[in-house]
């Protein structure tokens, strides 16, 4: 890249509406789920690694439990370049922390990009060109730069953004001033959002100098940085658990957005499979399957001597994991959360977690 950026994946999600194939131990990120071979974290780092020049650049932050998981997965990776949260507390602590750490070996006029682990990129060549614009628009002004992704459909399962101001193009990007955040609305709302051709979605991806956002944090976040910079990582029990967003996207005056196409998927659910596989198929079958009169279903087996028979059913998910069968409309695939609070009750199924 012309405009030098140095990459960090935040892995330390819990991919729990992916459950029973994701679990506490094998999250999501570190799953193969378009049938490529590669996990999500490995694909994430591998089209990140020619924007950072190199395994030297790329940085992760992730959880302590999914550590080891991801030195396995990404043995390239320095073990000076991997961050590990002694406990989870959303993604404001993770972004400050990262941040930190990174002006204090690099200096407070490092452009830092963060990127979700568990992301699907269609068009790369068109995703760089994109991280490159930005960095550049990180490097000239003081802005925290977020990708938005133009939206197909009213979904009602992303965050928007509203575009503001125009503020110009730099490389081949228009950017605008971010008006305003919105949390993931109600159909009604987001067909409205849809016609008036000014919302992104929220990707959740982030350029921005590291100086920029240290100053920042300051003034809309110091109970989150003012601890971290006093006593690092040992600070993070005592953090609050905020996002990003609602930390400091949502606040602070220097947000800017580029409206991207370039091919994407947060693979939030089950039914993100469909999205990515189904073609003109009756069902996405990564599974042995033996079906009468079964269409629009999503069917999966982690064992390969395993053979999931279906009669009649439309519109389902069933996916085989071990010890576990899940059995789902895929319109309720969302509630998937809800079922794991109950089993995380329950003594007797705490292990399938």
């Amino acid at each position: 890249m012309t405009n030098s950026l140095i990459p960090v994946i935040l892995a330390g999600g819990k991919g729990e509406r992916f459950w029973p194939l994701s679990r506490k131990q094998r999250p999501k990120q570190f799953l193969s789920l378009d049938g490529s071979g590669k996990s999500l974290l490995q694909a994430t780092a591998e089209r990140l690694l020619s924007v950072a020049g190199g395994w030297d650049k790329l940085w992760v932050c992730t959880s302590k439990i999914l550590a080891q998981g991801v030195k396995e997965q990404l043995p390239e990776l320095p073990e000076e370049n991997l961050l590990v949260e002694p406990e989870g507390r959303d993604t404001a602590p993770a972004v400050a922390w990262t941040t930190l750490e990174i002006a204090n070996r690099y200096g407070n006029d490092t452009v830092v990009g963060f990127f979700p682990a568990d992301h699907w990129i269609a068009d790369e060549a068109a995703y760089k060109q994109i991280l490159e614009d930005a960095a550049k628009l990180a490097t000239q002004k003081e802005a925290i730069v977020t990708l938005g992704i133009k939206p197909n459909q009213p979904s009602t399962g992303y965050g928007y953004i509203e575009q503001g101001e125009a503020e110009g193009t730099f490389g081949n990007s228009l950017v605008y001033r971010v008006n305003r955040f919105t949390e993931k609305p109600d159909r009604e709302t987001a067909e409205e959002f849809l016609n008036t051709g000014r919302f992104s979605w929220n990707s959740g991806m982030f350029v921005f100098r590291a100086g920029v956002v240290i100053n920042e944090l300051a003034i809309h976040a110091s109970e989150i940085l003012t601890p971290l910079k006093e006593q690092g990582v040992a600070a993070y029990s005592q953090l609050p658990k905020k996002s990003i967003d609602y930390a400091l996207m949502e606040k602070t005056n220097l947000a800017y957005v580029i409206p991207a196409a370039f091919g994407w998927d947060d693979l939030g659910d089950w039914n993100a499979i469909e999205r990515l596989l189904k073609g003109d198929k009756a069902n996405v079958e990564l599974a042995t399957h033996v079906g009468m009169d079964t269409q629009g279903s999503i069917l999966y087996a982690e064992g390969e001597d395993e053979v999931i028979v279906t009669i009649g059913l439309d519109d389902v998910v069933v996916v085989r994991d071990r010890n576990v069968t899940l059995i789902v409309k895929k319109e309720r695939t969302q509630e998937i959360k809800q079922v794991l609070k109950k089993i995380q009750e329950d003594s007797r199924f705490t292990h399938l977690l």
